[in-house]
C-alpha cells in the first residue's frame, strides 16, 4: 500500500496491563462454541488483474466452497459479507442459484470484519436463524479500487466515518499506511523496536509464501537485507512492511457441527469467535484512546477467545495473524498474550515465527505473501491447518488462532479438529 505523507512521532503514554493478566471480558460460553463448524472453503486465484467482475469472483468462490463441503446452492439459506463488499447477498444468491434466504448480514470496519463474518454465521446457525451460511469476500483491489491510496470519498462521506476522517485527513493521515506509521513510530519509541524487527515478520511471511503455489509471491522469498533496502512508503514503514493489493475472492461455509459430520470433509470446529472494539475507538488508528503502544480492540477479542475456548496462548499450534502492516503483527502478539507488552521483538527473534519455530505465523504466506483478501484467505488457511491439508502443514493437532484487521474494530476465531 502507498502513502505520501510523513510519519509523526509522539511520546510514550502509560503502558496498559497485558491482555493475559486482565480479567476476562465475559465468562459466558456462547451457543456457538463447539456446536458450529466450518464445512467448506473456496477461493479464486490471487492476481493483480482478475479480468472479471467482483460479483463473478464472489460466485466462483462460493461455488468452490459449497463443492468443497459437498453441498448444493439449494442448501444455502444464509449469506454474510463485508459492508464494503460490492456484491450484495441477494445478487450472489441469484447468481449461485440459492433459494430462499432466512439470514443475511453485512459486517463493517473493513478487514476487521473477516472473522466476524464467521462469528455472525455461527450465531445464525446456533440460534436456528439459518442452517447453512456462506461467508464471502470478493474484490478487485489492484485492478479496481485500491484501498492503499488516498480516497477523497472517505472524508466526504455523509456519516460519522466521514466526520472522523475529517480530523486527520488535513494532517496528511489519509491512507492506511500513514495512519499505521504514526502508531508504529510511537511503538518504536516506547519499546526500542526497529525496522529490522518489523522486517522479520515480512521475511517469515515471504518464506512461507515461497513454498505455497497459490501465493502471489510463490518462489519469491526475501531476505532481511532486501526488506531494509526497500523504499520508504511512510516512515517507518517500508514497501515490504505493507501488504499486497489483490484481486480475488474467498468463501467459507458454516453449519452445525452435527450436520458437518455428515458432509464431504472433516468438520473444523468453531471453538471460539468474538468481535471487539476498544474505548474511544476510531477507524484505522484510535489516536485518542490514550495508548498508541497497543491494539485495545484486539485485547477485547483475545479475552473472549481464551474464555470461550478455555485455552491459553501456549495451547495454540499455529496462528494466522492479520498482517496488513508488519508492526501490528508484533502488537497483536502482545495483546493476545503470547508475550509481555513491548517484548514481541524478542519473542519473534531467531525464526520463532517461521515454520519449525515456537509459534509459526501465517504458514500460507499471509497477506504480505499470499494475497490480501481482507483476511478471508487467512481463515481458509486455518481450516487447512486443522484438516491437515496445508502445503505448509504445522505438525500436531492443536487449535489454530485467526485474527482480523487491527487498528479498527476487529474479530477473531479459534478453530479446532472435531
Amino acid at each position: 500500500m502507498t502513502a505520501d505523507s510523513g510519519a509523526l512521532a509522539g511520546t510514550p503514554t502509560s503502558v496498559r496491563t497485558p491482555t493475559s493478566a486482565r480479567t476476562p471480558t465475559s465468562a459466558r460460553t456462547p451457543l456457538i462454541s463447539g456446536t458450529t463448524a466450518i464445512a467448506g472453503i473456496g477461493a479464486t486465484e490471487f492476481s493483480k488483474d482478475s479480468g472479471r467482475s467482483e460479483l463473478k469472483l464472489a460466485v466462483e468462490a462460493v461455488r468452490a466452497a459449497l463443492d468443497d463441503a459437498g453441498l448444493s446452492p439449494a442448501d444455502v439459506d444464509g449469506l454474510v459479507t463485508f459492508s464494503m463488499d460490492a456484491s450484495a447477498e441477494i445478487a450472489v444468491a441469484r447468481e449461485v442459484g440459492a433459494g430462499e434466504l432466512t439470514f443475511f448480514s453485512l459486517i463493517g470496519y473493513g478487514g476487521g470484519a473477516a472473522c466476524a463474518t464467521v462469528h455472525q454465521a455461527a450465531m445464525a446457525v446456533a440460534t436456528g436463524a439459518a442452517n447453512v451460511v456462506v461467508c464471502y469476500r470478493a474484490l478487485n483491489e489492484r485492478s479496481g479500487r485500491r484501498f492503499g491510496q488516498v480516497s477523497v470519498d472517505a472524508v466526504r462521506a455523509v456519516n460519522s466515518a466521514g466526520l472522523d476522517n475529517g480530523w486527520h485527513y488535513p494532517m496528511g493521515l489519509a491512507t492506511p499506511a500513514a495512519t499505521v506509521a504514526m502508531a508504529a513510530r510511537h511503538y518504536m519509541h516506547a519499546f526500542g523496536a526497529t525496522s529490522a524487527d518489523f522486517g522479520a515478520v515480512a521475511v517469515a511471511d515471504r518464506k512461507h509464501a515461497a513454498t505455497n503455489p497459490s501465493a502471489w509471491f510463490y518462489q519469491r522469498p526475501i531476505t532481511l537485507d532486501e526488506h531494509q533496502q526497500s523504499r520508504w512508503i511512510c516512515e517507518p514503514l517500508r514497501l515490504l512492511d505493507c501488504c499486497q493489493e489483490t484481486d480475488g475472492g474467498v468463501a467459507v461455509v458454516v453449519t452445525s457441527l452435527d450436520r458437518a459430520r455428515s458432509l464431504k470433509k472433516a468438520p473444523v470446529v468453531i471453538s471460539a469467535a468474538a468481535q471487539g472494539s476498544g474505548p474511544n475507538q476510531y477507524t484505522m488508528t484510535s489516536y485518542y484512546s490514550g495508548d498508541l503502544t497497543g491494539l485495545p480492540e484486539m485485547g477485547v477479542v483475545a479475552r473472549q477467545l481464551w474464555s470461550q475456548a478455555r485455552l491459553r496462548p501456549a495451547d495454540i499450534r499455529t496462528a494466522v495473524l492479520y498482517d496488513h502492516f508488519t508492526p501490528y503483527v508484533l502488537m497483536q502478539l502482545e495483546e493476545l498474550g503470547f508475550c509481555p507488552r513491548g517484548e514481541a521483538r524478542n519473542f519473534i527473534a531467531g525464526g520463532a515465527i517461521e515454520l519449525g519455530g515456537a509459534l509459526p505465523l501465517n504458514p500460507h504466506g499471509g497477506q504480505l505473501g499470499e494475497g490480501y483478501l481482507h483476511g478471508m484467505n487467512g481463515i481458509a488457511e486455518a481450516v487447512r491447518q486443522v484438516r491437515g491439508s496445508s502445503v505448509n502443514q504445522v505438525p500436531g493437532d492443536g487449535p489454530v488462532l485467526v485474527t482480523a484487521g487491527t487498528g479498527v474494530p476487529t474479530s477473531g476465531l479459534i478453530l479446532s479438529p472435531a
